[in-house]
């Protein structure tokens, strides 16, 4: 299929949180390592956009444009609008998603 994968600036900033999180907290190899698998989750939505599932927290509100896929513990949240994937958000999903997706997408 091979679609356009971008970031949103949202989503950069919370890849650029997060690895600089783990290269404080645990270490610098660790957050490559982490950056390396985060980056080839999303990579993969350019030959298979529609293998994620639809996130839980939107999906009961209704909202089925967005759909996520995990190196766990983080979600990957994305929308695939006509040739490309735009990803809008990734998160550690041991925290309150569900705040998270509302400031987000709700506000």
């Amino acid at each position: 299929m091979n679609l356009e994968v971008l970031l949103t600036e949202h989503a950069e900033r919370d890849l650029k949180q997060i690895i600089r999180h783990i290269a404080e907290h645990d270490s610098p190899a660790r957050a490559r390592y982490v950056l390396a698998k985060i980056e080839g989750s999303f990579s993969r939505l350019s030959d298979y956009p529609s293998r994620g599932a639809y996130p839980p927290e939107l999906s009961a509100l209704g909202i089925r444009e967005f759909r996520e896929v995990f190196f766990k513990p983080y979600r990957i949240i994305y929308r695939v609008i006509g040739s490309i994937v735009y990803v809008t958000l990734i998160a550690d999903g041991r925290r309150d998603m569900r705040a998270i997706l509302e400031r987000r997408f709700l506000e």
